[in-house]
């Protein structure tokens, strides 16, 4: 039989939500069935028993159902917290007691913790299943060391050991493909089930599933830094954050247990300077009626668990919340703003077409490819990736914010960047350059022009229908780029942005954001890169792109979408919606309820028995509506 774990004050109200199963809870089932035999000697037999044996039998069963609830009350008491829902059910069901309805008491208490133990499965449930959705680290990993295999603890392996992943293995660690390729299933971080094909040299992450062969990985990453361990922390952090209707129902229920009090005591003493013929057991009766009626439970859980449920069903869509207060804020989302490469395109650029001035072509691919080779950004990449092996001295390196690289190569005074690096430096260039379409990098060499590598990028697959989407929710959307204006204007009528804006600067993208946002837009900005982050942490929701995205990004959004896809910026809006919808169905479902039977009781219609079966019957309605958050599909 499992035990519970002894309480202390720093947890009681977790107390009754330690175990969920049938083991636990023998002591409830057996209050139960004493219950149930009473009832049916008394209603199906006519055997009523002698008043003494009664109430003993009654209050075995009592003391069994409502032992942990009276221990709670108790000590939430001696600590002067007088208002909770353990108080109030001790008080109204030893007030049952008191006035003879033995039956009703016990009835009350049991049904009640009942009630709970529903509650607590539920609520468990729902944590468990965003757990167990993520912390899919293996506890095992086969590192190599001094040419041998050694199966470890993750996280004893080292950055830059090399560890084996069989087919059907769980990726450890984050690292880098030695392998010449390799298939792996991504479900967990980007819900997408796909497989998806990586090849040497490529980043795989923990979390991923090897497919096919035996792939073999440099860690880049120690186990607490893995994308997934951040992932996971994420997330249990998320449910930490509380909502702003979270916050208000806790602040409601702190005030409105003290008035429920206050009026039970108002309606059993009250009559009594009104009525002539006043009878203090009946209006005790509807006191107590009021008491049990009032319980705030449904409230109190329904409305985190629907929040659960939605960071929960967000997770198994790719995107984490790391608040439930966020699902509020993508509710009101009017104005999407986006950054254009890695965000509505694919970030993954190919050289199209090179022309030197004055210098051999790959002289001239030689010098741009060093300097490019200190940038992290995609269009250096691909210009690094088209030169393939570079020779070169370089030194003196900086980065100029949204205009490019400046730097030694080879005893070359070089720029590689937009039109506004050469523009900075005063160096002039041919006047066609400005109406070149495609992204374009210039190189200058000694302060002279030195010819133009233009670079395509591909549109996310999904980028047209996410615009249409979001246009059919009512949203503005606005695309931010430090690309030239020609080549953002032509990514958004290709997808049908409603506005868009090039050649910005970091500062630039703050300041358009903080325009629209002075319009009394409620604005969701989605980024990827490093320069991202300021514009991320300006709006209502910073959206982060998890697979490409900087590191800084990710840590400054509010949402993190795993797979990168557009489209996911309109489910995180859906999914908000869905989860605040439930949420203020439970709210009023409980309220009306809770109206209309304390009404009753304090009228004498309603007794014990409506009183609780009202407030279980709607704790378990509002649980239900609330779990099923979790099975909703998200197309």
């Amino acid at each position: 039989m499992n035990t519970v774990p002894k309480i202390n004050d720093a947890n009681l109200d977790e107390h009754l939500k330690e175990q969920t199963g049938w083991k636990a809870h023998w002591d409830l089932l057996l209050a139960l069935a004493i219950l149930i035999v009473l009832l049916v000697l008394e209603y199906g037999f006519q055997i009523k028993l002698p008043n003494i044996p009664l109430l003993i039998i009654n209050l075995i069963a009592y003391f069994l159902a409502g032992r942990k609830v009276l221990e709670l009350a108790f000590r939430k008491s001696t600590r002067g917290d007088f208002f909770n829902e353990f108080v109030l059910m001790s008080v109204a069901t030893i007030g049952a007691f008191v006035i003879g309805e033995y039956e009703e008491g016990v009835a009350v208490m049991v049904f009640y913790q009942i009630g709970e133990w529903f509650q607590d499965a539920a609520v468990n449930r729902a944590k468990r299943s965003i757990k167990a959705l993520l912390d899919i680290r293996p506890d095992a990993v086969t590192v190599i060391r001094n040419g041998s295999s050694n199966v470890v603890d993750p996280s004893q392996v080292e950055i830059g050991e090399t560890i084996h992943i069989k087919p059907g293995e769980k990726v450890a660690l984050d690292g880098e493909l030695l392998s010449d390729s390799a298939s792996f299933n991504t479900a967990a971080l980007t819900g997408e089930s796909k497989p998806d094909t990586k090849y040497k040299g490529e980043q795989v992450y923990a979390g991923m599933i090897n497919l096919t062969t035996v792939a073999e990985l440099k860690i880049v990453a120690l186990f607490k830094d893995s994308k997934l361990s951040r992932i996971l922390e994420m997330v249990q952090d998320a449910t930490a954050r509380k909502s702003q209707t979270q916050l208000f129902i806790s602040r409601f229920a702190k005030v409105y247990t003290p008035i429920v009090f206050l009026l039970a005591l108002a309606l059993c003493i009250v009559p009594y300077f009104f009525l002539a013929d006043y009878n203090f057991q009946t209006w005790f009766y509807r006191s107590l009626v009021f008491l049990v009626i009032s319980c705030p439970c449904a409230l109190v859980v329904s409305i985190p668990l629907g929040y659960f449920g939605g960071i929960g069903l967000a997770s198994r869509n790719g995107i984490l919340f790391k608040g439930g207060n966020y699902l509020d804020v993508m509710t009101k989302i009017n104005s999407v703003i986006m950054d254009k490469t890695g965000t509505l395109t694919k970030g993954v650029f190919k050289v199209q077409k090179i022309e030197p001035n004055d210098i051999d072509k790959e002289e001239f691919i030689r010098l741009t490819a060093a300097l490019e080779k200190n940038s992290t950004h995609p269009i250096a990449k691909a210009i690094t990736d088209y030169a393939g092996k570079i020779n070169a001295q370089v030194n003196d390196i900086e980065e100029i914010a949204g205009h490019g690289l400046k730097g030694n190569v080879d005893g070359k005074e070089m720029l590689a960047g937009n039109l506004k690096l050469l523009r900075k430096f005063n160096i002039p260039y041919p006047q066609e350059l400005e109406k070149i379409v495609d992204t374009i990098v210039i190189t200058a060499i000694n302060n002279k022009y030195a010819g133009y590598i233009t670079i395509s990028d591909e549109i996310k697959e999904d980028a047209s229908q996410a615009i249409k989407d979001m246009h059919a929710l009512n949203i503005q959307t606005v695309m931010l780029s430090g690309d030239k204006q020609a080549v953002v204007d032509d990514v958004a009528k290709k997808i049908g942005i409603d506005n868009a804006y090039g050649d910005l600067l970091p500062e630039g993208k703050v300041e358009k954001v903080q325009e629209i946002k002075n319009q009394g837009k409620h604005i969701a900005f989605v980024g990827d890169g490093v320069n991202d982050a300021p514009v991320v942490a300006l709006a209502d929701a910073g959206i982060a792109m998890g697979g490409l995205g900087s590191d800084a990004t990710i840590e400054t959004a509010d949402i993190v979408i795993q797979n990168d896809q557009p489209s996911k910026i309109v489910a995180a809006i859906r999914i908000g919606k869905i989860t605040r919808n439930i949420v203020w169905q439970n709210i009023i479902l409980a309220m009306a309820v809770k109206i209309i039977v304390l009404a009753l009781g304090a009228g004498g219609v309603a007794t014990l028995w409506e009183a609780v079966i009202a407030d279980v019957g709607v704790a378990l309605l509002a649980i239900l509506n609330a779990i099923r958050i979790q099975r909703i599909k998200i197309n």
